[in-house]
């Protein structure tokens, strides 16, 4: 159930036709949104909300003020992200997903929080990568337990590929990172193996292998659930070169 007023809020599919179908890494989750996740919807997505249309392009310098920016791709309830937002506010981060009530929440704990360093996008983060970032636009990204497509026919759907990461290394500067982080022990591995063979990154663990858990990664719910399941965590952490 909708509880924004009709165009005041995050659009079901805002780049419409206007790019190819491919094979998404993601399935749109639009389930309940509360009275208090529409109500920020309603009165903060014209403010820090944005669109994923493929239609323009983005100036993250103006919309952050300067600072560096790290484009999230899945965030979940935001819990996490509102965390990391406010334990570095000099860092920008550009938060996308799909999840309606998850848009909302993180909404209201920017509200809640006083965090002017986040902004929440709608849509599919290929094309905002593709068509609204420029070259050399992020500091960062991170990818934290993202849908791990278990079943081998479905891996291809998996966001962790080469062709994605070349698409981020394009839009990271130079020594900027990406963050990837999962419980699903043999997506891990092809996390592992794919990041360790693409040209544009390096691990930033001398020795290789995973990266040991960070302390400014907060414990997410999708973490939470994994670890309850005895499933082990693992962080990689590779340097765009």
């Amino acid at each position: 159930m909708r509880r924004y007023a009709e165009g005041e809020g995050p659009s079901p599919d805002p780049a419409g036709s206007h790019f190819e179908r491919r094979i998404r890494s993601f399935q749109p989750r639009r389930s309940r949104v509360t009275l208090s996740q529409g109500d920020a919807l309603r009165r903060l997505w014209p403010k820090w909300g944005i669109e994923i249309d493929g239609k323009q392009r983005l100036d993250l310098a103006e919309m952050f003020e300067g600072r560096p920016v790290v484009l999230e791709i899945g965030f979940g309830m935001g819990e996490a992200t509102a965390q990391m937002a406010a334990d570095d506010p000099d860092t920008g981060i550009l938060a996308v997903d799909v999840h309606t009530p998850g848009q909302g929440n993180l909404l209201g704990l920017a509200e809640r929080n006083g965090l002017d360093n986040v902004r929440v996008a709608n849509g599919d983060a290929i094309i905002l990568l593709t068509e609204m970032l420029r070259p050399d636009a992020l500091d960062g990204v991170r990818v934290y337990f993202p849908d791990p497509w278990p079943k081998k026919r479905h891996h291809k759907r998996r966001i962790i590929q080469p062709e994605f990461l070349t698409l981020a290394a394009s839009r990271l500067k130079p020594g900027g990172f990406i963050h990837c982080a999962t419980d699903w022990e043999e997506y891990a591995e092809q996390m592992l193996e794919v990041l360790e063979a693409h040209p544009d990154f390096t691990n930033s663990q001398p020795d290789g292998g995973y990266t040991p858990r960070p302390a400014f990664r907060p414990l997410t719910r999708f973490e939470g659930k994994g670890l309850d399941k005895d499933h082990v965590v693992h962080d990689l952490i590779f340097l765009r070169t």
